[in-house]
């Protein structure tokens, strides 16, 4: 007899699912009995945030949805930042949790691990939340949230399963097969409608983010056709490589970009929210896109937010990029004028390379750094001083190389579960890239404890911390508003001594040649490195 529980294994087994990040717990060990015998291998993390925020960095390098198997009530409750992160970044993730008996749901009596609704905490970080009422319901809940994955916004999904049903028998749903959804395509009216727009257009834009991060190839062949400027949100870095001429970076927020925005005629945003975050770090409500607003997204509401475009498009951005180059083929093109596409990217990135100050250039120094020594790297930030820098500073030569939690919900604590979590997908997915973690004191101490969790799955990250001794960014805001800062210069341990404590190799630097050298030799270990980087030393070597 095979139960709910050792079902749901098969059926995740079918779907490809690889990797299942959680913490077992007696409500939940039902959906362990048919794990040991499976493909699919666990990682335990020390708090369910950390299983959360795993699930995410292992979707991101993957491209497959992060799976976490999570206990009813405080389970439930520790892991819902990390789908608010997931959510805001739209990234898929498949959190499956028991909950009480269908007899007791919502009773209220008192029962180990009981929330009034499990279903309603998720509610607004969540795409859907489905109650499991019948093991029956299995195969049809499960193919529900993998078409979303595939052909849909992804964003989280939560099923939750009462402990009566995951004792269910349920072999004939063991003959259950995986769905396979494909993504919309480009209605042909409105992708006609967009071409003769573009090839009417003498300055034209294009403004891409991770909604389109498929769609790498395809993008730089539209812009090299339309002689257009693109810029990236911070998610979609890498999607054009660095020394492409027509590429002006993650910039939007800094007047010199925005004042080429403006002088746009025609801009086509493409997976890309048009939100705060990307385009207006300085909390400014000062971007503004005066020319006509094209926009494509595969979530239709999206394609209206914010910036409510001339005309949408809704389908896969791949697919969409791929019918616009075939469209403009047939399309007279107006000329360009002179001082647009290459000229004025090039005019652009050397004005912003003279504007950046001392601090802006010595932690851009440090980041490259990192790059001449691991140029297949995978970057994995949190919140923090470098993070901030290279968000505007950085360029990538590939996508999912560089992404973190300082933009969109912004939780701290991100990068260091979220790094062993990329480095699992870059395994599974047939890579190798090493992969760093770049986080700071504040940071790190929220989720300090995965490094053993690194320790225990083998996973060889590389943890740079760069320790500025409190929250040194909210001290800033704090002094530019005449608040007597409270709270930010906070005690910080000897991260060092914890991480040699947790199992980890560990080491401090304070200069550019120590940390070549350091970074080779955790590149060489089999297991978690932390390299500790105090800011006042850099900075100060950076200025001899």
């Amino acid at each position: 007899m095979a139960t709910c529980g050792e079902v749901l294994v098969k059926l995740l087994e079918g779907y490809g699912v690889e990797q299942v990040f959680g913490i077992p717990g007696v409500h939940t060990v039902e959906l362990y009995r048919g794990l040991a015998g499976s493909t699919i291998n666990h990682v335990t993390p020390r708090h369910e945030q950390g299983a959360g925020f795993m699930a995410d960095g292992y979707a991101r390098t993957s491209g497959k949805p992060g799976v976490c198997f999570i206990i009813t009530g405080p389970g439930m409750t520790n892991i819902t930042t990390a789908m608010g992160q997931a959510y805001a970044d739209s990234i898929p993730m498949l959190v499956i949790s028991s909950v009480q008996s269908r007899n007791q749901l919502g009773g209220g009596r008192g029962k180990l691990h009981e929330l009034p609704s499990q279903s309603a905490l998720v509610a607004g970080v969540a795409a859907f939340s489905h109650t499991l009422m019948s093991a029956s319901e299995l195969p049809g809940v499960l193919a529900r949230a993998f078409a979303l994955f595939q052909a849909g916004r992804p964003r989280p999904v939560h099923i939750e399963i009462p402990l009566d049903v995951l004792v269910e028998e349920a072999d004939e749903l063991l003959q259950s097969k995986p769905v396979k959804v494909h993504r919309s395509g480009a209605a042909p009216a409105a992708v006609t409608q967009m071409a003769s727009l573009l090839a009417k257009a003498r300055r034209p834009l294009i403004l891409a983010g991770g909604g389109a991060i498929d769609a790498a190839q395809a993008l730089v062949r539209l812009a090299e056709q339309l002689d257009a400027p693109v810029a990236l949100t911070i998610n979609a870095k890498g999607m054009l490589p660095s020394r492409h001429p027509l590429l002006i970076g993650s910039t939007q927020s800094l007047a010199p970009t925005r004042a080429l925005v403006m002088d746009a005629d025609v801009v086509l945003a493409i997976g890309t929210e048009l939100a705060e975050t990307d385009y207006d770090i300085t909390f400014t409500d000062s971007f503004k896109i005066p020319g006509t607003l094209l926009r494509i997204d595969i979530d239709p509401d999206q394609t209206v937010r914010n910036f409510p475009p001339a005309v949408a498009l809704v389908s896969d951005a791949e697919i969409a990029v791929e019918a616009l180059l075939t469209e403009l083929v047939g399309q007279h093109r107006e000329e360009r004028l002179e001082d647009w596409g290459r000229s004025r990217a090039a005019a652009l990135r050397e004005t912003l390379e003279a504007s950046w100050d001392s601090a802006t250039r010595g932690q851009t120094r440090f980041l490259q750094t990192v790059l001449d020594v691991l140029p297949d790297v995978v970057l994995v930030g949190d919140s923090t001083q470098p993070v901030y820098t290279g968000n505007l500073t950085l360029n990538l030569e590939h996508p999912r190389r560089w992404f973190n939690s300082s933009t969109g919900y912004g939780t701290l604590g991100y990068a260091l579960p979220a790094a062993i979590g990329a480095w699992l997908g870059c395994a599974d997915s047939g890579a190798r890239n090493p992969v760093v973690c770049l986080i700071g004191d504040g940071g790190l101490q929220f989720t300090l404890a995965e490094l053993a969790s690194a320790v225990e799955a083998r996973t060889p990250v590389i943890v740079l911390l760069w320790n500025n001794q409190g929250y040194e960014e909210i001290k800033k805001y704090m002094l530019n508003r005449a608040i007597e800062p409270v709270g930010v210069d906070i005690y910080t341990p000897d991260f060092v001594g914890v991480a040699k404590a947790l199992g980890c190799s560990a080491q401090a630097v304070s200069g550019v040649e120590e940390l070549k050298v350091a970074l080779q030799a955790a590149h060489e270990r089999p297991g978690p490195t932390l390299i500790e980087i105090d800011q006042r030393v850099w900075m100060n070597g950076m200025q001899d």
